[in-house]
């Protein structure tokens, strides 16, 4: 099987108290299995979030089946999936030069070993 790797940043709200609680949304055993199982329906075979001060970067490894697009209209179409975003929004914020309403940013490598 044929994979690729994306990767996105996003920030977090310069707030101790809010990376604190985003942390433990996302940490182990608490991931809700609604988004869970449209991050699997969608090709998604690994997704693994990092964070650096309120910057965090995101790789995900996909299947052939994964289309950005087509995970869009999922996600639009899915009401779990829509009430995490919403909740997401108090701790994430836009990248400065991301479009409005923009969060996870594509990152463009630049480099390989």
């Amino acid at each position: 099987m044929k994979t690729k790797r994306y990767c996105y940043s996003c920030d977090l709200k310069d707030d101790p108290k809010l990376i604190a609680e985003y942390k433990e949304y996302h940490a182990p055993g608490n991931a809700r299995p609604a988004i869970t199982k449209s991050i699997k329906d969608a090709g998604i075979l690994d997704m693994q979030i990092f964070l650096t001060g309120n910057r965090m970067f995101m790789i995900m490894e996909v299947d052939e089946t994964f289309d950005a697009k087509r995970k869009a209209e999922m996600d639009a179409n899915n009401p779990a999936v829509q009430e995490w975003e919403q909740l997401m929004w108090k701790y994430q914020q836009g990248l400065p030069w991301a479009k409005n309403g923009e969060k996870w940013i594509k990152l463009e490598r630049i480099f390989k070993l």
